[in-house]
């Protein structure tokens, strides 16, 4: 017997390393050293900066996978892995640099992980990120045939002085939230349940989906934030906080960019909630609360910024054609 025998061909490994390299060599930037194949990608900090601080951030896409074998359609799914950790990144004022990631599967799939791979690096295009390297293992038995799994790991930097940790933020600052593109890559498995409860299939178009279909509306990709929050930051614009809003919605994402004591008191009705999160809530007699503890709700990242900076930030993203709404307001903890 052979590695190939027991369900693990390395000739076509090694040929898809070859067939991703130039999605991957697309992605690089001022900084990579080295190509492709080597035991460890390398990066050179960028110069100017007196404190360099490196961020980290990792995150997965979760059971999205599902939606994307089902629907075989894995090109957006890679920038979701990407978006879930430069946003995160991001949070802190932070420059994404470079980014890994870790691709496992049952049976290499070339086609298909190719798709992936392609979706990795567009949305490294898009953050200006590197994608340095990354790791794709064929595990049989483990994983079952057309199955895969996703993982990614970034790094940025931003100056020590500059750190967004909470103290900057104050009582009385506004919350701006910038729209979602949908359900990003959250609570997928109570909408796969709601879906199978509904009878419908994916092509379905419900009345509150405007004509789109469930599988388009729930496949879109996470919105990434880094290219307008970070031309924000170069404009001056005096960013006090920052939230992605990923597990847990709005409650858990957002006091976590505050500094003790506070809170957001947020007014749930100054945005208007996608038609996704109605016709799921609908279909699935999901109380408001919990879906907006399992949700985005239409708020995929917020900016804290100075109640006098307020209307000037909501002009300055939707220049940008990025929907943006004051939602809600920094108080005190005992308030």
């Amino acid at each position: 017997m052979d590695y190939r025998d027991a369900g693990v061909d390395i000739v076509a490994g090694r040929l898809f390393v070859d067939r991703i390299r130039q999605s991957v060599e697309s992605t690089y930037r001022d900084g990579v050293l080295g190509g492709l194949g080597g035991f460890g990608g390398c990066f050179q900090l960028p110069s100017g900066y007196k404190e360099p601080v490196l961020v980290s951030g990792t995150d997965g896409v979760g059971t999205k996978l599902m939606l994307a074998r089902a629907l075989n359609r894995h090109d957006t799914v890679g920038i979701d892995l990407v978006a879930m950790c430069v946003n995160d990144v991001l949070t802190l004022g932070a420059e994404p640099l470079f980014f890994l990631d870790y691709l496992a599967t049952g049976k290499l799939e070339p086609e298909q992980l190719a798709e992936v791979v392609a979706g990795i690096a567009e949305g490294c295009r898009q953050s200006n990120c590197a994608l340095l390297g990354g790791e794709t293992a064929e595990m049989p038995g483990f994983y079952g045939n057309g199955e895969y799994d996703l993982a990614g790991f970034c790094v940025g930097i931003v100056e020590k002085q500059k750190i967004l940790n909470g103290s900057q933020v104050e009582v009385g600052d506004v919350a701006i939230g910038l729209a979602s593109q949908g359900l990003h890559s959250n609570g997928f498995s109570l909408a796969r349940k709601i879906v199978e409860k509904s009878g419908l299939a994916w092509d379905a178009t419900p009345e509150e989906l405007g004509g789109r279909s469930l599988g388009e509306v729930l496949l879109a990709p996470t919105r990434l934030y880094v290219q307008p929050i970070l031309e924000a930051l170069r404009d001056g614009m005096e960013i006090h906080g920052m939230a992605h809003i990923t597990g847990g919605g709005l409650p858990e994402n957002l006091p976590r960019c505050l500094g003790e004591g506070k809170s957001v008191r947020l007014e749930a009705d100054s945005w208007e909630i996608p038609g996704i999160f109605r016709w799921l809530a609908k279909v699935g007699e999901v109380k408001e609360e919990d879906m907006f503890d399992t949700f985005n709700m239409g708020i995929g990242f917020v900016a804290i910024v100075g109640r006098e900076r307020a209307s000037e930030t909501l002009a300055w993203f939707r220049d940008r054609d990025i929907a943006s709404y004051c939602i809600g307001e920094v108080v005190n903890n005992e308030l």
